[in-house]
């Protein structure tokens, strides 16, 4: 079992930045793929930024230029830099753990969500 603790959300103005942190109760280095998923209601969530654990970063066409995913294996976190935020980035932001067993299922563990509101 994989625990993700998240923080680092809030309210900004457009334009304006955030951090967001997830802190995992593993080694992150034991974790495939760890990465942000956002989701608005009524839609489904949907990738923002995942890095592998040899640190290849895969973003969303949306996201791209604006937001940088890096991770402190030290401190077993990821962290999500979010600039040039938008309202359209306005969701509840969800860290995820994937973890894929050679020969067995995948395992995916997600953190509580933090919220993210970027004011026009």
């Amino acid at each position: 079992q994989v625990q993700l603790v998240e923080s680092g959300g809030g309210l900004v103005q457009t334009g304006g930045s955030l951090r967001l942190s997830c802190a995992a109760s593993v080694r992150i280095l034991s974790i495939d793929t760890m990465g942000w998923y956002r989701q608005v209601p009524g839609k489904q969530r949907e990738l923002v930024a995942a890095i592998t654990s040899g640190g290849r970063t895969n973003y969303a066409d949306s996201v791209k230029g604006r937001f940088t995913l890096t991770r402190d294996n030290a401190k077993d976190t990821v962290y999500l830099q979010m600039n040039g935020l938008k309202p359209e980035d306005t969701a509840v932001y969800y860290c995820n753990a994937e973890i894929r067993p050679p020969a067995r299922p995948t395992y995916n563990f997600w953190g509580q969500g933090t919220q993210v509101t970027v004011s026009s």
